[in-house]
């Protein structure tokens, strides 16, 4: 893990990049300006005007296999991360939740914390540890964070690769990064059925989200992470981030760090 941000601006085709000295799990963005991201070492907040860091809240400094992985803003504003073992050590993981006084609470363990999204009317959590092959939904309390009645929702066959980020559209179906699938594909979360799929030029897809001025584009990242010399071959983009412009489904907007 390089520990670097690249940013990119669309509108301009304005490209930068920021060295952290460190690996970083996720970042999200504040509605005071910059950045809260889920590192090594902790939460910290990023100014990538400034290129500084500071830390906010060390985590899991007990746990040095470990590193953070997905994380992503609740509809309040919360920053809720996940953590992993760099070693895939089984249930080492676990998904904490940053709070805009900037208070860190552990809710869950888990083994590869990974994609999380909130429905459209702000009741359900999706969640998915890569593992289990499964998407879970939780009863969400808006008001106080704390989620409830764990539910499975969605089972992924092995075949179809591993779920990893996520997302969701205007209709409430989740967009879920295949990893090993070569792809992102559209769920029903209701009924547990694959909607559609985009096939991918690579196989460690990771994570989508929804972009453009529409909300209609979808921007995907993918990985070179174990990846032979024959596999680069096979597949040079690895590692690239796409998009599928006008992808005829619409996103929901992007949730901001209230802190």
């Amino acid at each position: 893990m390089n520990g670097m941000i690249q940013y990119y601006y669309p509108a301009s085709g304005k490209f930068g990049t920021f060295q952290l000295g460190q690996t970083i799990g996720s970042i999200a963005l504040k509605r005071s300006g910059g950045l809260i991201a889920a590192l090594k070492s902790g939460f910290a907040e990023i100014d990538l005007n400034r290129e500084t860091i500071r830390l906010i809240s060390e985590v899991e400094t007990n746990l040095p296999d470990n590193r953070f992985n997905d994380g992503k803003c609740d509809p309040i504003g919360r920053f809720w991360a996940g953590t992993m073992s760099i070693s895939n050590t089984p249930h080492a993981g676990s998904l904490y939740v940053l709070e805009k006084n900037f208070v860190c609470t552990k809710i869950v363990g888990v083994s590869c914390s990974n994609g999380l999204a909130w429905s459209p009317d702000h009741k359900t959590l999706y969640y998915i540890d890569t593992p289990t092959s499964s998407v879970v939904a939780y009863d969400y309390n808006i008001i106080t964070g704390n989620i409830t009645n764990k539910n499975i929702v969605i089972n992924i066959p092995k075949e179809e690769g591993y779920p990893d980020g996520m997302t969701i559209d205007k209709e409430g179906m989740l967009w879920i990064a295949l990893w090993g699938g070569w792809k992102i594909a559209r769920y029903n979360p209701r009924t547990g059925k694959q909607l559609y799929q985009f096939s991918l030029p690579v196989s460690r897809v990771s994570s989508c989200i929804f972009g453009g001025d529409t909300l209609e584009d979808i921007y995907i990242t993918s990985a070179r992470t174990g990846l032979s010399e024959d596999d680069l071959k096979n597949q040079p983009l690895s590692g690239s981030l796409f998009v599928i412009k006008k992808s005829g489904f619409k996103g929901m907007d992007t949730f901001e760090f209230n802190g």
